[in-house]
């Protein structure tokens, strides 16, 4: 099982996890090596860094930046970059930690 299957695994099942993601695609606001802490949620908003599945691939740590009622979630990177359209999410990071340093926390807004 890799880690992908393994956290949405831990998600359907606990509701939280925790997964390093790499690559530089969400600097500033996340640093590559980051160990991010997801959890599921009932409703997804714009803004949200989310684990999801995008044209069959997982994408681990990109944000919400539209939402459509037939379409789903436009993913995309923090330089601009769209995944595409999903109705597939698995958790939200409401934490990023970087070298044992909290770098990043989402509250939830209710």
């Amino acid at each position: 099982m890799n880690k992908y299957e393994r956290l949405k695994t831990e998600l359907e099942t606990v509701g939280n996890g925790k997964m390093k993601a790499f690559g530089d695609s969400m600097r500033p606001i996340l640093k590559s090596g980051s160990l991010l802490t997801f959890q599921k949620s009932e409703n997804y908003q714009i803004g949200d860094i989310v684990f999801c599945k995008v044209k069959g691939r997982y994408i681990d740590a990109h944000k919400i930046i539209k939402t459509d009622a037939n379409k789903g979630f436009l993913i995309a990177n923090n330089h601009g970059f769209e995944n595409g359209w999903t109705k597939i999410i698995y958790g939200k990071v409401v934490e990023a930690e970087f070298k044992n340093e909290v770098v990043f926390v989402r509250s939830e807004k209710k």
